[in-house]
């Protein structure tokens, strides 16, 4: 365990010593900026990884995140927080109502209903605002106009808008800034106004009753999608507690949708509902809506039916409001939890339905030989969801090949997330090889600033990495060894191994250049650094090399699949 403490240490100081020490440097630079002038012109002139290295300074670092996890003790105050950051930054909570919102959590699908509904109103020739989280590669993928991340320019005009309002207001307020995610929140409510979008969608970060989203005092229309088991450390260890949390976005007289759902919890939203003073309904299934004929999703699974079932009765009712003389005249009481109304979707509605794309979600990437199953599932039912998918689709691409297949999981987790479950389910899907890495984009440290993460340490990640290489061993019923053998390369750790079919390495970028051996162009690139590693490991790969396609799942975390799309995607990195 000694020599495992000794490579990580070595690993941390090629990856995070020096991504904080070009961070911290260009903060230092920042600061003589600040110093020099006040005027926003100033501010302007900077670039976007400027912004975004600023943007990182209001991460919680790793050590400070477990202590605000120990003193969380009242919520409620959160929000009062929350409401005077966006006052400083030169906000009011009233003018949000403004911006016609459609306020959406749950556990699973929240983002896909989302990206369901804001391209259905965008269809319509509404001028759209979506905000969701966490972004995949650049940061400013959480702010969408019109279904596209606002530009770099855009970006930085407005982030230092906001940022100065606040650095100047701070002194007179204990010198507090706000968090990573509260900062977003206020910097998207600030880009709708001042872009003058015709509507807000707005995704909830976690949660719902104490999430700093939920300082919209009134929004069109409320919706929750499926529930479960997630954040157990914020949100409660039960199903129910956490759909108390996400019934918190109810507010009086809106009226409110969810998907079907389990007796506990459906009681629980039922009873936030009449508390709030709300209309609930449940959605129908998809296929009870009056259409000719299946109708088709631009997002492939078919957990994304009830998604786009919850999508149709938000936008539906966004329109039916949109189109009254006074939308606020006609609010809607409790009267019990009934059944959304089944009613014919236009022409409009489904087109949007078809034509919604929402990466890293059930998406495939065929590369030549190489085809890439991405999907972000993070808790055991969306993983369900994730191998029904995998399962449903990987049949015909290898009936296609005519001849041998090799099948590569590659995996991680973050946070409190059950990962032991979560690779349980992955089991009969029958990989050849799995593969585990940290959130890492690459050991060299290149990465842009979009997806550096001060929240966690390197060493947790990469002993995650290696508890989980154990459980996908002991769930295989292979025996364990003694100890973890780190195998050497180039002066770096570079893999961990406990047996042939599993392995361990530093990065995402690392993993990647190991499972396609070449076989990928995009990867091949010789502007990516290839990290050299023993002989022993190339020789375990001749399998990959010799097999006529790969197909390698990606999931456990939307940060993974980030990761992995910035090497994959390179238009994305634009």
């Amino acid at each position: 365990m000694l020599r495992v403490s000794r490579m990580l240490e070595r690993l941390r100081a090629c990856t995070e010593a020096s991504a904080r020490n070009r961070h911290w440097t260009k903060i230092a630079e920042l600061s003589v900026k600040f110093s020099s002038t006040k005027t926003a012109p100033r501010f302007r002139r900077m670039d976007y990884q400027d912004a975004v290295c600023t943007l990182n300074t209001l991460q919680t670092n790793a050590s400070a995140l477990e202590q605000v996890k120990r003193e969380r003790g009242h919520p409620q105050l959160q929000l009062q927080a929350m409401r005077g950051f966006l006052q400083r930054a030169g906000l009011k909570a009233e003018e949000l109502d403004r911006l016609n919102i459609i306020h959406v959590t749950g556990t699973k699908g929240k983002g896909s209903t989302c990206a369901f509904t804001e391209q259905i109103l965008r269809k319509y020739g509404f001028r759209t605002g979506f905000y969701s989280s966490p972004h995949l590669v650049q940061v400013r993928e959480r702010i969408r106009i019109n279904g596209q991340p606002i530009g770099k320019e855009l970006f930085t005009k407005y982030f230092w808008q906001v940022y100065c309002r606040l650095e100047e207001t701070k002194d007179a307020h204990g010198g507090s800034m706000p968090a990573y995610f509260r900062f977003l929140t206020i910097l998207a409510f600030n880009v709708f106004l001042q872009e003058k979008v015709d509507l807000a969608v707005i995704e909830v970060g976690i949660g719902g009753a104490y999430d700093c989203t939920n300082i919209i005092r009134h929004p069109w229309v409320c919706g929750i999608s499926s529930l479960g088991i997630d954040h157990t450390s914020i949100l409660g260890d039960t199903i129910e507690k956490i759909a108390w949390q996400k019934g918190g976005i109810f507010k009086r007289g809106v009226p409110a949708f969810t998907v079907k759902q389990p007796d506990g919890p459906m009681k629980v939203l039922q009873e936030r509902a009449e508390e709030t003073g709300c209309s609930l309904s449940v959605c129908p299934d998809l296929e009870e809506y009056e259409s000719e004929g299946l109708l088709s999703l631009g997002l492939a699974g078919h957990h994304q039916r009830s998604n786009a079932s919850l999508a149709l009765q938000l936008s539906h009712t966004w329109l039916q409001r949109h189109f009254l003389t006074d939308p606020a005249s006609s609010p809607v009481e409790f009267s019990g939890v009934s059944s959304a109304p089944v009613f014919k979707p236009s022409p409009t509605m489904i087109k949007g339905l078809a034509e919604t794309e929402w990466p890293g979600r059930n998406q495939t990437l065929k590369h030549g030989p190489v085809t890439y199953f991405l999907d972000g599932a993070h808790t055991t039912r969306s993983m369900l969801a994730c191998v029904r998918w995998f399962n449903e689709v990987t049949p015909q691409h290898e009936k296609n090949t005519g001849g041998t297949v090799v099948r590569v999981l590659l995996f991680n987790a973050t946070g409190e997330r059950d990962c032991a479950a979560m690779l349980k389910l992955l089991i009969p899907c029958h990989f050849d090889f799995a593969v585990f890495c940290p959130n890492i984009t690459e050991a060299i440290a290149t990465c842009n600033a979009d997806q550096q993460n001060f929240n966690v340490s390197v060493e947790n990640m990469l002993t995650r990495c290696l508890d989980n290489q154990q459980s996908w061993r002991i769930l295989n019923g292979q025996e364990e060894k003694p100890e973890a053998e780190l195998l050497i390369g180039g002066g770096l750790p570079l893999v961990a191994e406990r047996h042939s079919d599993t392995l361990v390495f530093p990065c995402i970028l690392s993993a990647l250049q190991w499972i396609t051996q070449g076989r990928d162009s995009v990867l091949s690139d010789p502007n990516k650094c290839v990290i050299p590693l023993k002989p022993s490991i190339n020789a375990k790969a001749a399998p990959l090399r010799e097999a006529v396609s790969i197909h390698v799942l990606i999931t456990g975390s939307l940060h993974l699949v980030g990761g992995a799309l910035k090497h994959l995607d390179p238009a994305l990195n634009s």
